[in-house]
């Protein structure tokens, strides 16, 4: 055995294998690198990877839809994050659960959020303006129902207890000089049973507050079932003499496409209201950034399903009274500003 010529390999094998570790330390530092791009959008800000919940509405809402239509386009907004929907009886619902932090983000009606005087007021943020809900007043076509004082004595559904169309409903009442708890009997079901109860002749009318139009209305506005849209714009003067919180309400009009066949081709004067996505100061400002410009971008897919949505618009997107902006909003807002 040539001693003297292995010698002189060794050091070269030790070389070797130095080179090979380097070799496999350099590759690793690739893989990381690349599975670092592909978790992490480029040109935005750092943001936790926590699981979050977005309380949403009743089941055949409006809150509903765009909520799980949201959803699906944060996966891309905001990888390792899991965004869980909740639902809920509606506005003070949810305004209840982001406020107390059972919730970390919502939609709720600008009403609501200025009516909330429960913990964790002082906390909450704005993240959109979003759309306008519509009051619609439904009753069978041969109603004799043409304003909400012709309830009176009659059965109707009037949103859950803790959702923002109860609310509005029970304003609505006050403004016509009338009270809910007495001068009708009163049911607190929602978009979810409401239809079906007022087909079958257990409700003479129900209300509902939601984007135009819903779902739910729009499947019971055929020539088979007959029904018809009762105005309430008559009431937004009333309701404004009534305090400063109802404020937030304007008249408006529901046009002639909204349901066709439930109004004749004909508009119906109404009550609006805009609805706000919040959260609270206690979300991070980069994930709240990222989940503003979601929304935005998500704008026109969205609004292909939940046409409601189509009214989301930058340019009035930061009018969000009676909430500010939260930091990561106002952060994106600014950015594109311009």
């Amino acid at each position: 055995m040539d001693l003297p010529r292995l010698g002189i390999l060794w050091p070269q094998s030790r070389r070797a294998r130095r080179r090979r570790v380097l070799q496999t330390a350099l590759a690793a530092a690739s893989a990381l690198a690349l599975l670092l791009w592909w978790l992490v959008p480029s040109g935005g800000p750092g943001y936790p990877r926590v699981p979050l919940s977005f309380a949403t509405g009743v089941a055949n809402g409006v809150y509903e839809k765009y909520g799980m239509l949201l959803q699906s386009d944060l996966r891309t907004a905001l990888p390792g994050v899991d965004v869980a929907l909740v639902h809920t009886e509606g506005s003070v619902d949810n305004i209840k659960r982001v406020a107390s932090g059972r919730a970390d983000f919502t939609i709720a009606a600008a009403d609501a959020v200025a009516s909330y005087d429960g913990p964790g007021k002082s906390g909450l943020r704005a993240v959109a303006r979003l759309y306008d809900d519509y009051m619609q007043l439904v009753v069978p076509r041969d109603s004799p129902v043409r304003s909400i004082r012709d309830l009176r004595h009659m059965t109707v559904g009037v949103g859950q207890a803790d959702s923002g169309v109860n609310l509005i409903t029970r304003r609505l009442f006050a403004a016509a000089g009338m009270d809910m708890n007495r001068d009708v009997t009163a049911e607190p079901i929602g978009i979810d049973q409401a239809p079906a109860m007022l087909l079958d002749g257990r409700l003479d009318a129900f209300f509902w507050s939601g984007g135009l139009p819903t779902a739910a209305v729009s499947a019971m506005a055929t020539p088979v079932a007959r029904i018809r849209l009762v105005q309430l714009g008559d009431l937004v003067a009333p309701l404004h003499a009534m305090g400063a919180d109802m404020a937030y309400y304007r008249q408006a009009v529901m046009p002639a496409d909204a349901y066709p066949a439930a109004q004749d081709g004909k508009a119906v004067s109404t009550v609006a209201v805009a609805n706000l996505l919040i959260t609270t100061d206690r979300a991070d400002a980069g994930l709240v950034q990222r989940l503003t410009r979601a929304v935005i971008d998500s704008r026109d897919a969205i609004g292909s399903v939940v046409h409601a949505a189509q009214l989301v618009d930058l340019r009035t997107a930061v009018f969000t009274d009676p909430l500010p902006l939260h930091a990561g909003a106002e952060r994106y807002y600014r950015s594109v500003k311009p």
